[in-house]
């Protein structure tokens, strides 16, 4: 019996084990455009819990224009450190309709704090000084799919 549960065990880990290998960055991610003006952003959504913890991690490049957007189910004060995250990056806390309610930017691999000055539902991070180089600050609004109203 005992060996019985322990194949079970070992079944169930291997069943339940993400489907990303440690220290990769994660891929395959849907995709969403979205605008901020003229300027286009192709973002890699992370919407389970599972992506969104593993996030932009073990990156070592990411094209300009390209970004990750995190979904979550309910806006709430969200906080994000850079624990294996390579890249500097820029953090967009962003309200329902797109509008960026606070930017904080990150630096590599360090487990600072970086938290919404308010409760929100997305946060899209970027190379770090891509909202700055754009004049992209608290008060801009982004479009697309995902801020349009839900029915």
């Amino acid at each position: 019996m005992n060996r019985l549960l322990a194949l079970f065990a070992a079944l169930l880990v291997t069943v339940s084990a993400p489907a990303w290998s440690r220290d990769e960055p994660q891929t395959n991610l849907p995709r969403v455009t979205l605008t901020a003006g003229m300027h286009l952003i192709h973002a890699q959504v992370a919407a389970t819990p599972t992506q969104r913890a593993i996030g932009l991690m073990f990156r070592q490049d990411m094209p300009a224009n390209e970004g990750m957007v995190f979904v979550f189910d309910e806006p709430a004060g969200q906080c994000f450190w850079m624990k294996n995250t390579l890249l500097p990056l820029t953090a967009a806390f962003v309200a329902d309709d797109g509008t960026i309610v606070n930017l904080a930017d990150m630096k590599p691999q360090t487990e600072d704090s970086h938290c919404s000055a308010k409760p929100v539902r997305y946060v899209l991070e970027m190379n770090q000084g891509w909202f700055a180089k754009r004049g992209l600050k608290a008060g801009t609004k982004l479009s697309g799919s995902l801020f349009e109203p839900r029915r």
